[in-house]
């Protein structure tokens, strides 16, 4: 893997406990998906996966999901076999990304 590759601290991949799981990021998605922020700076990542879980369903964005932050997929190449647009890829990858880092800076902020 190249340095420029992105990596996630998930804790299916680094084995950090410390580090939020997949599933915590799932969970955040869907919540946000079903109760969007509105005064917000990411506001519209919130309303745009609420589209893509209204579109889509939960299972096939929590597929992309794990294919993005476990297995290491790229954003369009995450959505193969499931039968949802390349771009969607691209939104669920950028909202579970940006969602991961929050988790993360969360959890290290605690005291």
């Amino acid at each position: 893997m190249a340095d420029s590759d992105a990596l996630y601290d998930v804790r299916e991949r680094t084995k950090n406990p410390e580090h939020a799981s997949v599933d915590d990021v799932v969970e955040l998605i869907l919540e946000r998906a079903q109760h969007p922020r509105t005064e917000h700076r990411d506001a519209h990542l919130d309303e745009m996966m609420t589209t893509v879980v209204d579109r889509y369903g939960t299972e096939p964005v929590r597929t992309v999901i794990h294919r993005i932050l476990v297995d290491h997929y790229p954003f369009r190449t995450a959505t193969h076999d499931l039968e949802m647009r390349n771009v969607d890829g691209i939104r669920i990858g950028t909202a579970a990304s940006q969602f991961l880092e929050e988790l993360n800076a969360q959890r290290n902020n605690r005291v």
